[in-house]
């Protein structure tokens, strides 16, 4: 596919985002039925006649699905409806059981927000559209092929276990002036927004399992020119493919359009492995969905006094906290940002609560701790390794039993599954040297290295490194090299 460099697409066109967000809500059962929710059961086992759409039965609203949405609202800074009501899409695919999707559309339960995000020390405001409730679909299968799609499949089979789980979608308003930093706010966006779920509890975002997905829509105009043509690429299930299909799409935007082409309005596909994306199908417009209120279900009336008590006992979001723990750790803005890109932040803040000082939980999870994800290409809180482990190492380096280089040798066997940071430093003869026995290998080093002893007897300081890295190569890296230090200056006084 033919592209233009980015750098050269961004010095003749201006970037229009807008990101629309699905989260599946955590709730016991699904939006409007009783059934389960549960990810991972055997296929079309959590179903019944309401999200199966039998004829005669009748959906019933999920009130904590509702509680979350609003709560999700307001942690956006959205206005609250005092009224609103469900609608039916109506489009037929085979994961839709009804044959339309009971959504919301032009009256949705929240509205008007916006979440500040930062990128490169500066602060772009994404402007929140709506905050609507659904249900999810099931999910098809496409089996044979080469692409996994339906195009060129064998055979498709469908599982509805998903279908009928409540589904939020968070719709931006369209996201101008991030130039050169399109991608970057899109990511940020889509990280800072993960991370408002989890502090809310209202859903496990687990991008893997489809619980948290976006849809990245772009279009490019030259300065001053009127926005140009959207695509949409749908279904990106991760936050470094949100980046990547930004990116990827002005390049392909940019170059159609130098060109002489035009842009189709479009669904497309992402490809995880070559970061570019290809066409889906073309994009319907609301009418095509031919909404209409549903007729079996209520609208919804949020009392004014519940929603003022869901505003005041939402907990601590996470932009606030950070600026909290930034105070208390006394750390550097860029330090901060470092640990929030690295997903380091809950990890620190737990080891510190574990009992470690500030200063050791940073400098293990952002040091060797981080080193080894990178390495692993993990997660750093899908290390097998908890907060606590990290916090008695600490300890133990700070109580002396420990160097670094044990700690390090520690935190390997740790998480190896060698078990805790007590039973590694057993199994391994970790432990550092004891006085008796430092003293004794210092002497011993001493009587082996005259030449350096004397230089450091005749004022030449600087020598003692050598005496002191003889020590430690004889007592196999196990001795306290500062303490060794100290020992042998006092006997060469």
């Amino acid at each position: 596919m033919s592209v233009i460099a980015f750098d050269k697409a961004l010095e003749r066109f201006e970037p229009v985002l807008g990101l629309e967000t699905h989260v599946e809500l955590g709730t016991a059962s699904k939006m409007f039925c009783g059934c389960a929710t549960g990810f991972g059961a055997e296929p079309n086992t959590q179903v019944c006649p309401t999200c199966l759409a039998f004829p005669g039965s009748l959906p019933v609203a999920n009130e904590a699905a509702i509680e979350a949405t609003i709560r999700i609202g307001l942690a956006l800074n959205c206005s609250i409806a005092e009224w609103c009501r469900f609608a039916r899409k109506n489009y037929f695919y085979p994961d839709m059981p009804k044959n339309y999707q009971i959504s919301q559309y032009d009256e949705p339960l929240c509205f008007d927000g916006y979440l500040d995000v930062e990128v490169g020390g500066q602060t772009y405001r994404v402007e929140i559209e709506r905050v609507h409730l659904e249900e999810d679909t099931g999910k098809s299968t496409h089996v044979g092929g080469a692409t996994g799609r339906i195009h060129g499949a064998d055979y498709s089979i469908v599982d509805y276990n998903r279908a009928g789980i409540p589904l939020v979608e968070i719709v931006t308003k369209p996201i101008t002036g991030t130039g050169a930093m399109a991608p970057e706010v899109a990511r940020a966006y889509g990280v800072e927004l993960r991370e408002i779920m989890r502090s809310l509890g209202v859903s496990d975002v687990r991008m893997d399992q489809g619980s948290m997905r976006f849809d990245v829509n772009v279009s490019l105009n030259e300065p001053g020119a009127p926005w140009g043509t959207r695509t949409e690429t749908k279904n990106v299930n991760s936050f470094r493919s949100v980046e990547r299909s930004v990116r990827g799409e002005i390049e392909r935007q940019a170059f159609l359009l130098t060109s002489g082409e035009k842009i189709i309005q479009e669904t497309r596909h992402f490809h995880e492995d070559t970061g570019t994306t290809t066409s889906g199908r073309s994009k319907e417009e609301a009418q095509d969905y031919r909404y209409f209120p549903d007729p079996d279900l209520v609208p919804i009336a949020p009392d004014p006094t519940w929603v003022a008590t869901l505003r005041d006992t939402l907990p601590e979001l996470p932009s606030v906290k950070r600026k909290r723990l930034q105070s208390e750790w006394s750390v550097s803005d860029h330090d901060m940002e470092s640990m929030y890109n690295a997903g380091a932040i809950d990890l620190v803040e737990a080891t510190i609560a574990a009992g470690a000082p500030a200063a050791d939980a940073r400098k293990w999870w952002m040091g060797e701790l981080a080193r080894r994800a990178n390495e692993s290409g993990t997660a750093l809180a899908d290390l097998p390794i908890t907060p606590g482990d990290v916090a008695r190492v600490s300890e133990l380096v700070a109580s002396g039993s420990l160097n670094d280089k044990l700690a390090r040798a520690a935190l390997e066997g740790i998480l190896a599954g060698e078990g805790s940071a007590d039973e590694v430093i057993a199994k391994r003869g970790l432990q550092i040297a004891d006085e008796g026995e430092l003293l004794a290998i210092i002497d011993q080093v001493l009587a082996d290295n005259t030449d350096a002893a004397e230089k450091v007897r005749s004022g030449k300081v600087a020598a003692v490194g050598a005496l002191v890295g003889a020590v430690m190569k004889a007592s196999r890296g196990k001795a306290d090299a500062g303490r060794a230090r100290e020992i042998i200056l006092e006997k060469l006084s």
